[in-house]
């Protein structure tokens, strides 16, 4: 029998009020970890496969919404390169970061529509040392840790060794995988296609400019206004609280006018797990047992929460989370009937991939290997 939204917020009371520090006991293990880095080429060409990024960002994200590892849910980290844009530096290979890798999604969102397209010498070699070398990557074998590298110039270019860069990845545990902005056959006579069977990847090929393919469903307009909706559940505290609330209606609205599905993806992120904004929001941080929120300082707090006592802050917590239970229930629910309207509408696609599905066709065959499993 499904909880009504009543008795899910006396639970959460319940909860917040008893003797227990924080929302939840910690869990017995760890959550299993994803690690994907996306290695972009914004040389002069390549404005299709920034917009594709842009758009995509999200489906590529709810790949693992219903991903899991012994039972638990991974925690999903992506990091962001750019390489072959002449207003970087020759000093590093035309390579920069432009974030680590983070859960903070709305961050790499942010980033990407920031990038700009320039020139370039693209050097696939420089990039992925830069990416093998530079990032956190766990040391744990069960990890999935993956690179995705996309470009259209020949993987062997530059003064790194593209075969080098792909071995020492691979002697990390990363994957790397290859994904040609061209035909297949360039790609190959390239090295795109060497690049990923020295890493144990795939070797992919995509359109960059092709339109992102988009069927209206009846759900999308719920879908997307629940998404924004969700917003305000949120509470924010610490230093950075306004900053990352103003960045999520932001990052909202990026979506908006990246692709007709992006809010409809974006809202479904925000409907699993993987959309954690517990370094700024309370109700993830005190569910996820980051934060007591009896020990912050009152400057931490909105200056609307700072003269509740405890029991009554506890209860603002428990009940902005039992309503983003609520909405985040209804956004499943109205995208599985959206799921169920695409099958019934869909065709046999032709012609190269775009990126999402080129990543989403290779990530869980390789995540499976890692041991993660999809209903």
């Amino acid at each position: 029998m499904k909880a009504t939204r009543s008795t899910t917020l006396a639970a959460f009371l319940a909860l917040l009020t008893s003797t227990a520090p924080l929302l939840h006991a910690a869990p017995d293990a760890p959550a299993p970890k994803v690690q994907l880095a996306l290695l972009l080429d914004t040389s002069g060409s390549m404005e299709g496969l920034i917009h594709q990024a842009r758009a995509q960002l999200w489906k590529i994200v709810n790949e693992f919404n219903t991903a899991k590892r012994n039972g638990l849910t991974p925690e999903v980290e992506v990091a962001l390169f750019e390489y072959g844009n002449d207003s970087l530096s020759a000093d590093q290979h035309w390579v920069r970061q432009i974030t680590p890798l983070t859960r903070d999604l709305d961050e790499v969102s942010r980033r990407l529509f920031a990038l700009s397209t320039n020139g370039g010498s693209e050097y696939c070699g420089a990039v992925i040392r830069e990416a093998a070398q530079s990032l956190t990557w766990s040391a744990e074998a069960a990890v999935y840790k993956t690179i995705f590298i996309a470009g259209n110039e020949p993987f062997t270019q530059g003064p790194v060794s593209s075969v080098e860069s792909c071995k020492s990845a691979l002697a990390k545990g990363i994957t790397v995988n290859t994904i040609h902005c061209g035909s297949s056959q360039d790609g190959i006579n390239g090295g795109w296609q060497q690049g990923a069977m020295l890493a144990e990847g795939s070797y992919l090929c995509i359109d960059q400019d092709k339109a992102i393919a988009h069927v209206p469903c009846p759900q999308d307009a719920e879908i997307a206004k629940l998404g924004i909706d969700i917003n305000k559940t949120y509470c924010g505290y610490g230093a950075l609280r306004e900053e990352k609330a103003a960045n999520q209606v932001a990052q909202d609205a990026n979506a908006a006018s990246a692709a007709p599905s992006a809010p409809v993806t974006r809202a479904l992120t925000k409907a699993y797990a993987n959309y954690d904004n517990s370094k700024w929001d309370l109700v993830d941080a005190v569910t996820k047992d980051k934060v007591d929120p009896t020990t912050l300082k009152k400057t931490d707090l909105p200056e609307e929460l700072r003269a509740l006592n405890e029991a009554d802050l506890k209860a603002h917590i428990a009940k902005l989370a039992a309503e983003r239970t609520a909405v985040q229930e209804k956004i499943r629910v109205l995208s599985q009937a959206r799921e169920a309207f695409l099958a019934a509408q869909a065709k046999v696609p032709t012609g190269p991939d775009s990126l999402d599905t080129a990543i989403a066709k290779t990530i869980r065959a390789q995540a499976a290997k890692a041991g993660f499993e999809w209903k």
